[in-house]
């Protein structure tokens, strides 16, 4: 009975592997595991990082696979096979959750954070004017970019010129020149 038991979930969880893998492969297979809307952490609902489908899987085919080999070849009484059995099934159901939360958090959003430009040098790309503004490059989050800008007090900003950022008003960074009166 046992045996039977450890067969079908290990024929099951092979089946389910086998078919996301096949799936994946061809570019069908979705991603759910990978993303957690508001959690770019990784640090997520334990339950939800456990009872996926990869989880589920794993579950099922290690825990077949351990069970077979402890009855049939190692010819271990059925109780502990069954503990230890159990035991591989959950441990590759951990397994596979903290892969996803290690994958999770390589994820970035992307978004650039504008107020994080404070305090940084840069250079002006175009001539930035009281009245009209203009661009200047600054390396923000390690992304060297052009952004809009408008100078601060009131004077214009030559091209070239070294720039500090000292705040940011509505999208638009706030810049002063940096060595000039």
């Amino acid at each position: 009975m046992l045996d039977t038991l450890f067969l079908i979930c290990a024929i099951a969880g092979g089946a389910v592997f086998a078919l996301r893998t096949v799936l994946m492969l061809l570019g069908i297979g979705d991603d759910h595991a990978l993303h957690h809307d508001g959690d770019a952490s990784g640090d997520g609902d334990a339950a939800t990082r456990l009872l996926s489908i990869q989880g589920v899987s794993a579950f099922l085919m290690m825990f077949g696979l351990v069970g077979l080999a402890l009855l049939r070849q190692s010819g271990c009484p059925s109780p502990a096979a069954l503990t230890l059995a159990l035991l591989a099934g959950f441990g590759s159901m951990w397994g596979i959750a903290q892969v996803f939360r290690l994958m999770r958090r390589l994820q970035s959003s992307g978004t650039l954070d504008l107020r994080r430009a404070i305090g940084k040098e840069g250079v002006v790309y175009l001539t930035v004017r009281p009245e009209q503004g203009g661009q200047v490059q600054v390396t923000v989050q390690g992304r060297l970019g052009v952004f809009e800008a408008r100078s601060d007090g009131g004077r214009e900003i030559a091209t070239g010129q070294n720039i500090r950022v000292v705040d940011v008003r509505a999208g638009l960074l706030v810049v002063e020149p940096i060595g000039s009166t």
